[in-house]
């Protein structure tokens, strides 16, 4: 579990913003929201597809913008 530690003078709304986004870097609620309902496999199998497709148009992006 993600923690932050409040320095001086911090504001409430600082510190929860921290927290959210460490939240997210550690995919907690991702995960969360995972096992939360059945997914079926034909469904499981399509989201994976799409990951891997942006991944690899997110590398291609990256490969075209090198190669110029």
């Amino acid at each position: 579990m993600p923690t932050v530690v409040a320095k001086e003078n911090e504001s409430f709304d600082y510190l929860l913003k921290r927290f959210k986004k460490k939240c997210e870097k550690a995919a907690i609620l991702s995960e969360i929201k995972k096992h939360q309902a059945y997914e079926k496999p034909s469904v499981k199998k399509k989201r994976e597809a799409n990951a891997a497709r942006r991944k690899m148009l997110k590398m291609q992006r990256r490969m075209q913008r090198y190669m110029r």
